[in-house]
């Protein structure tokens, strides 16, 4: 099946080589991590994303214990592509059962995971919320399993992923030049936290790539707004339900002007956002088009930036996400 390839914006990732489309598709939903999700649903969503330009898919097996990735596989082979047009991310380290980082258990998990995607090789793998481990361990024994991985050829690149930023530096300033090759980093550069931009360059410097998630703060963003889980602080809710309030009311939505406002930073390769319906699909790679064409709507970001600032860069606890 031949698909067209609509023009969204393609940034270089670091020194992989790799070209990532702006949006990436977050395939946690897939997982049935935020409600119920059919398995066509999950394929309709996957061969949208892959059809609007899409070329970047993220997924875990920690997301909804492995169902992810057997959905994102099932998902990727309906496409009936080459698999040099499409690029996969899975994770390791993270599980439903617990972390571990050993390199005993990133090997095997590695085979895992690829058996669940129906795939030959990942394009990226990355260490699932480093936090949660000993960065030595990650810098001396994790890292190591995952050359000998690029080396055997299951995996392309490398990367490491966690909400608090001082664990990137800790970890990039104690593994040889080029052992990572990429990071991912979520809810921190969002229009309530741009501390990522203090990183970025640092990490250009560095030569890795890097991918921000969760560009509506887990929920936070949203005119719904966050999932009852969400561990943000009362005051951080309060103000972004009425900086989601006040965008209805002047007949605009706040998850589009969150998404442009992460988008519009081309320091970040791509911006990872999850999905689980041809809907959602269409509307972020809307956004995005949209951004392209018009640029950013200046004066309503300026408004919401404005209802948030007492509650800027106020972060939460680490790993309090649903399972």
């Amino acid at each position: 099946m031949a698909y067209p390839h609509p023009n969204l914006e393609l940034r270089p990732l670091g020194n992989t080589g790799l070209k990532l489309s702006c949006v990436g598709f977050g395939a946690s939903p897939l997982g049935s991590v935020f409600g119920p999700v059919s398995e066509h649903d999950a394929i309709s969503s996957v061969r949208e994303a892959f059809r609007l330009g899409i070329n970047f898919f993220d997924t875990s097996p920690y997301y909804g214990g492995t169902l992810s990735e057997k959905m994102l596989g099932q998902g990727l082979k309906a496409l009936g592509v080459p698999r040099n047009e499409y690029i996969v991310s899975t994770k390791c380290g993270r599980y439903v059962e617990g972390f571990d980082f050993s390199a005993e258990r990133v090997t095997k998990s590695i085979d895992e995971s690829l058996a669940r995607l129906q795939l030959d090789y990942v394009d990226i793998l990355q260490c699932h919320d480093i936090e949660f481990g000993s960065l030595d361990q990650i810098v001396n024994e994790t890292i190591p399993a995952l050359r000998k991985l690029k080396e055997a050829g299951k995996i392309r690149f490398i990367g490491i992923t966690g909400l608090p930023l001082g664990v990137f530096t800790y970890v990039l300033d104690r593994v040889p030049p080029g052992a990572v090759d990429v990071i991912l980093s979520y809810c921190r550069y969002s229009i309530n936290d741009s501390t990522l931009a203090d990183l970025l360059p640092y990490l250009k410097s560095k030569g890795v790539g890097v991918i921000s998630a969760s560009p509506l703060a887990m929920g936070l963003l949203t005119e719904n707004g966050p999932p009852e889980w969400h561990p943000a602080s009362p005051e951080l809710k309060s103000a972004c339900e009425a900086a989601a309030a006040f965008c209805k009311e002047k007949g605009k939505n706040i998850s589009k002007i969150a998404m442009q406002y992460s988008l519009s930073n081309k320091d970040i390769s791509s911006v990872l956002v999850g999905m689980n319906s041809v809907r959602q699909v269409e509307e972020n790679v809307s956004a995005a088009t949209e951004l392209a064409t018009f640029g950013k709507d200046q004066e309503t970001l300026s408004e919401v930036e404005a209802i948030l600032i007492p509650v800027k860069n106020q972060t939460w606890p680490s790993g309090i996400q649903q399972s």
